[in-house]
């Protein structure tokens, strides 16, 4: 026997478009931002882990005077390269999403930022949340790049001649890279909630479209005039189609005129 396929409500339901927020796509980005955040930050703890520190030597100049000079603990290669790649990889996270999110409200048909009323509870709600969301996203991002920058140029001060002793050492101080690391986690925090906002606002858009769209076609329904008898062609044997119509309902009052006349 043929197999039998069942179709469901989910089969007929159109799929959604690779820009919409809620697609398989935004969810991906939104994972690879968030899990690109993570490891930004596991860099900036081995970077501060691994981070150049001084150490004071004493000197002797001709045999005459001491003097006391610093050396590098190390040539800073290693918090270098971490503070390099997450320098990058945040930044290239946090372009893909808010790239990714630029095209899908642009792309939908019509913005829902622009159709709502400005006088709505919800909708000033969600444009509060998503102004603060967007704001802060930003100023943790510029803070922890200017942080990692800050460390990207001094750990490349010393990279050649690192061990030869020296009147001063310029170093980063203890905490800047866990700084620049919270910062990073932060950012991609906020910009996750900054997506979840703007799913929301067009989820609540659509439910208002479709509100709008059954009051529409109830009103339609309901404003149409009555429609006429409908009419049925039937063919009978060895004749033309006749059209023929429902009967009407029958009136309320009649009168019999044969009978009136009689009656004079």
């Amino acid at each position: 026997m043929p197999k039998t396929l069942t179709v469901t409500h989910a089969d007929l339901a159109p799929s959604r478009r690779s820009t919409e927020l809620g697609s398989r796509t935004g969810v991906v980005l939104m994972v690879f931002t968030i899990l690109c955040g993570l490891f930004c930050f596991i860099l900036c703890l081995i970077a501060e882990a691994t981070r150049s520190q001084e150490r004071w030597v004493d000197t002797e100049d001709n045999g005459k005077e001491v003097k006391y000079e610093c050396v590098y603990s190390g040539s800073g290669k290693t918090p270098l390269l971490c503070s390099a790649v997450a320098f990058v990889g945040l930044a290239v996270a946090m372009v893909m999403e808010h790239l990714y999110m630029l095209i899908s409200v642009s792309k939908s048909p019509p913005p829902a930022l622009l159709s709502w009323d400005p006088d709505s509870t919800r909708a000033k709600t969600l444009t509060w949340r998503a102004g603060f969301f967007f704001v802060t996203t930003w100023l943790s991002f510029a803070v922890g790049e200017i942080l990692l920058l800050i460390g990207l140029g001094v750990e490349s001060g010393h990279l050649k001649n690192w061990s030869k002793p020296r009147e001063s050492c310029l170093i980063i101080r203890e905490g800047l890279f866990c700084a620049a690391g919270v910062f990073s986690l932060m950012t991609v925090f906020l910009s996750a909630g900054l997506y979840l906002t703007a799913l929301h606002a067009q989820k609540m858009f659509q439910e208002q479209q479709n509100v709008q769209q059954q009051v529409l076609e109830t009103s339609v329904l309901y404003a149409s005039p009555p429609s006429s008898p409908p009419r049925r062609m039937t063919t009978m044997t060895r004749e033309d189609p006749v059209i023929t119509e429902f009967p009407k309902q029958p009136p309320l009052f009649s009168w019999d005129f044969s009978k009136q006349s009689n009656l004079v």
